[in-house]
């Protein structure tokens, strides 16, 4: 779960009401930077050095492609710039190897640069991109097909030289394919559009509790038992086992894919924590006799550790020999994180081998373990990475420091002489949700906008000249247990990815909110037709609907406060074309409202649609509703009947406990509800004993309602029943009070299974 628990953070989002000036000042600067939009195109992460020259080039399905024969960089970057090309435009560019200089596109090496460095230059009479690397060919070969507008056959392009290289080396995503597997088809397509953003390090988790993903000749039950786990269910029903796992055929290829757009692909084998699938397939690995445990369904901090005998050793060399044979990077991810150290302690066999050790400390024991490991692949000419709690006294100095616990564990590192990685929780934690509308995908109630990304500040002023290359980058992470699909997935990363390219890539004088906006903005119709599932949240329509003398006041906004707001009232699709929102709407009951943001003439968000009725007025789902505490938030999908929607619901799994602002009890007023029963499979340790359970004065326990109050008693109850999909309550009348009142609808639990959350709640007179 890699979750700092009960930690909050605070999340500035633009609300719904705000004035016509600043909405007339946003559009002014939206036209403002309409030039940039035309000469820079869409390219992320911003080049370091952007100078407009005079004049542009018109590039046609005529013009060539030169490179120098003998420069294999030249021709593979050529390809590549020639299949995007082919992709985004539908050109198909002449590959041409003579000396012509007039009209064409040339690749060509220039010594002096940077490895990943590139030169760009565009005239009237031709293209030059040149570097001394393949690497620097490959990105200027990317950044020349971003500044292409928008659209089909041939296209200008704004004369200009660019000059351009990054600021970090490691600029990196994690991929957690333990918790989801994903498929091999994904993954290059993640990698694919990883490289269009200059992100050169893929870090794949491919082993924890809830499974192992990564076939091993020598120890076949890895994948046979230990890729496969029965997923959490309620109702005593059994669902079929869920997994996969990569055979090494299917990561040779990957990896040579990565290899081909210059990505390093760096694996994670978790231990000596996060093993419980690996000693579901081994049992003689763990540290407590007994029988083996199962794969797990359940997410948080398992207590399974590896032991510390020679065989364990023997066999986490033998895995770790398979692993490096797959992957060629110089750098093995060996986790180290969150290991419990419950069943070290309770374990005969580990406490007689740690007397043996002369080692009492259960800390230094694992310090021990990360040793021995980190030795082991020193000697086959590789560096371990580690999660920040591997930083020990006696780490090897070739050691590098995944920091995640805030950025200290990189300014400590590097202070030591370690070098480090920068993927601090929360900010960096891409299972955080996006924005607080209610059509977010499951995940962490928590918000972690694009800006909170993009704001974040890598650098460390406290560190001295010698010490501040010891970071080496940052890493966005994304961790699966609650992303299940790979649609879900792309959304969860794009375009907070986009964000940590740039973060890791340019400048930081050159870095600016709003125009990153405005490049993002015309990079969204490139990749939705490539085909990306990315998220719009940051451009996303926020309604806020009143009820008024008219029949509804409705409020329109975005997140970003980017662009322009048009909406329409006779059932069309808006368009830049359709009445501009600047006001709140007055708007008659059984009116439709369609809204959508737009910039530079392009849709940037879905179309928003809601009949204006009563009950759009008076009803709120969960993930309207704001939760009575956070501690573990999350926006959970559960089980439903057949051609029901898939909706999401929020809920704090310590708490179930929502409340209904500002409802008028001065008359007799009825509340409806349905409930939806989810799988209570997470592992909390002591936090457990937190939960209020056993508290229900009926068998399956109840919905309370309370009046201002959560510890007033409760003024009705809403019995559950026994049920095993969202149901529908009896409807209850609420006791007449006078003024506005805000009610408390808490779940009361006999047991802790089923976890019964709030699916929606309405009100009526």
């Amino acid at each position: 779960m890699r979750e700092v628990r009960g930690a909050r953070v605070s999340h500035r989002r633009g609300r719904a009401q705000r004035s016509c000036a600043a909405l007339v000042g946003t559009w002014l600067l939206v036209a403002l930077w309409e030039p940039a939009i035309a000469a820079n195109g869409a390219v992320i992460p911003l080049p370091a050095s952007i100078t407009i020259t005079p004049g542009q080039f018109t590039l046609t399905a005529r013009t060539p492609l030169q490179v120098a024969a003998g420069n294999p960089g030249a021709a593979a970057a050529a390809r590549y710039f020639a299949l995007l090309v082919r992709r985004s435009r539908g050109l198909s560019l002449p590959m041409d190897t003579s000396r012509a200089k007039g009209g064409a596109v040339r690749f060509t090496h220039r010594d002096g640069l940077a490895a990943e460095a590139y030169r760009l230059e565009i005239g009237p009479d031709g293209i030059t991109v040149a570097a001394s690397s393949a690497t620097g060919l490959f990105y200027g070969a990317v950044t020349l097909w971003e500044l292409l507008p928008a659209g089909r056959g041939a296209a200008d392009l704004q004369a200009q030289r660019i000059e351009d290289e990054p600021v970090y080396p490691w600029r990196g995503l994690m991929l957690d394919s333990a918790r989801h597997f994903q498929s091999p088809a994904f993954v290059k397509s993640m990698l694919e559009w990883m490289a269009w953003h200059k992100l050169n390090v893929l870090h794949w988790h491919l082993t924890d509790d809830q499974g192992w993903r990564l076939q091993i000749r020598k120890y076949p039950r890895l994948t046979e038992i230990g890729a496969w786990r029965t997923p959490a269910s309620v109702g005593g029903t059994r669902p079929p086992a869920y997994g996969g796992f990569y055979t090494q055929a299917e990561v040779r290829e990957i990896v040579a894919f990565a290899a081909s757009r210059h990505i390093m692909v760096v694996p994670e084998i978790d231990m000596p924590g996060h093993a419980q699938a690996a000693i579901a397939a081994y049992p003689a690995l763990g540290s407590l006799d007994g029988p083996a445990p199962p794969v797990s369904a359940r997410w948080g901090v398992h207590t399974y550790l590896y032991n510390l005998e020679p065989a364990t050793f023997g066999f986490l060399e033998d895995v770790l020999t398979e692993v490096m044979e797959l992957f060629p990077a110089p750098y093995v991810h060996l986790g180290g994180d969150e290991a419990v150290k419950d069943q070290w302690r309770a374990s005969a066999l580990v406490q007689a081998r740690a007397r043996a050790l002369g080692i009492e400390n259960p800390d230094a024991l694992q310090g021990y373990f990360t040793q021995r490991m980190g030795q082991f692949l020193s000697a086959h000419g590789r560096r371990m990475v580690g999660w920040d709690e591997i930083l020990r006294p006696e780490l090897a100095s070739d050691a590098v420091v995944m920091a995640w616990h805030g950025t200290a564990g990189a300014h400590a590192a590097a202070v030591s002489g370690h070098d480090a990685v920068l993927t601090p929780w929360p900010t960096f934690y891409f299972d955080d949700r996006q924005s607080a509308l209610p059509d977010e995908p499951p995940g962490r109630t928590r918000v972690i906008s694009l800006e909170d990304v993009y704001r974040f500040d890598p650098s460390d002023a406290s560190l001295s000249e010698a010490q501040r290359p010891h970071v080496l980058g940052v890493q966005g992470n994304l961790w699966s247990e609650h992303i299940s699909t790979e649609e879900r997935m792309e959304w969860m990363a794009l375009p907070r990815a986009a964000a940590i390219a740039e973060l890791g890539w340019s400048r930081p004088e050159r870095r600016d909110w709003n125009g990153f906006l405005t490049r993002l903005s015309s990079s969204f119709p490139r990749y939705r037709s490539l085909g990306l599932h990315v998220a719009d949240s940051a451009f996303a329509i926020d309604a806020r609907l009143a009820a008024s003398a008219a029949g509804a006041e409705v409020t329109l906004a975005n997140q970003t406060h980017f662009g322009e707001i048009h909406y329409t009232l006779d059932g069309g699709e808006p368009t830049a074309a359709s009445a501009r929102y600047a006001l709140p709407l007055e708007l008659a009951l059984g009116t439709e409202v369609r809204a959508a943001s737009f910039a530079g003439g392009q849709q940037l968000s879905h179309t928003w649609v809601q009949r204006i009725d009563g009950r759009a007025l008076s009803r709120r789902n969960s993930r309207q509703l704001e939760l009575c505490t956070d501690a573990v938030g999350l926006l959970l999908e559960p089980q439903r009947q057949v051609g029901q929607p898939a909706d999401t619901v929020a809920i704090d799994i310590m708490n179930p406990c929502w409340w209904y602002r500002g409802v008028a009890l001065d008359h007799g007023i009825q509340l409806t509800a349905a409930v939806a029963p989810l799988p209570f499979n997470y592992e909390l340790g002591d936090e457990l004993k937190k939960i209020r359970v056993g508290n229900s004065q009926t068998p399956y326990g109840e919905l309370e309602v309370h009046i201002d109050s959560c510890t007033n008693a409760p003024a009705v109850l809403m019995p559950l029943g026994q049920r095993v999909i969202p149901a529908q309550l009896a409807p209850v009348l609420l006791p007449s009070q006078p003024g506005q009142h805000d009610l408390c609808l808490r779940v009361t639990r006999p047991a802790l299974e089923p976890l019964w959350a709030l699916d929606w709640a309405e009100i009526q007179e």
